[in-house]
């Protein structure tokens, strides 16, 4: 996880040396993306971590191979496999998800969004 916190922090310098507006940038630690299926568990565990950018943080666990190695299921069998990551990621300072599962996932995000954030 600090290979990725220290690359997305000099992603966000560089973005902003490059004139791109802080308030713009999104960071995003690429889950699915050159990492094995345990790192992308860490990922997900380690989220808050990325707090420290001070930038809005998106995940896209949505239909991984990591939920399928957990689950052992097929891609489209993956749907509460992707709810628990959505939620852990929320309750982990995630900001933005992207999935597949729209309205299913928009019902998962607002009841972690409630449980995290509104007081």
């Amino acid at each position: 996880m600090t290979e990725v916190t220290s690359s997305l922090k000099n992603s966000v310098e560089l973005a902003m040396k490059l004139g791109v507006p802080r308030e713009s940038i999104i960071v995003d630690p690429g889950i699915g993306f050159g990492k094995t299926w345990r790192q992308e568990l860490e990922v997900i565990r380690r989220l808050d971590e990325l707090q420290g950018l001070g930038r809005a943080i998106l995940i896209g666990p949505s239909r991984k191979s990591f939920i399928g190695m957990v689950l052992d299921l097929p891609t489209d069998e993956r749907l509460e496999g992707t709810a628990a990551a959505i939620a852990i990621g929320i309750a982990k300072g995630a900001d933005m998800v992207r999935v597949h599962d729209v309205q299913q996932m928009v019902r998962v995000c607002r009841v972690s969004d409630a449980i995290v954030r509104w007081s």
